[in-house]
């Protein structure tokens, strides 16, 4: 199966888009960190941790769905 996952933030006029595979989670938390370290971009570390925190929790509901 080719499952692409997604997380998307829209900031004000703009739309951050991750579109991942899964078990590439760890690489897209890097992505958010690159994002939120640059300067020059509206993404900053709340986003990141937004952004993560509801990785966390598709990824908490998929195993409870394992699990059961």
């Amino acid at each position: 199966m080719n499952e692409i996952r997604q997380l998307s933030l829209v900031k004000g006029e703009e739309r951050f888009v991750f579109r991942y595979p899964p078990g590439q989670e760890a690489d897209v938390i890097d992505a958010f960190s690159s994002l939120a370290s640059d300067r020059e971009s509206a993404f900053d570390w709340f986003d990141a941790a937004v952004l993560s925190y509801q990785m966390g929790r598709r990824l908490e509901t998929e195993l409870d769905q394992i699990a059961t």
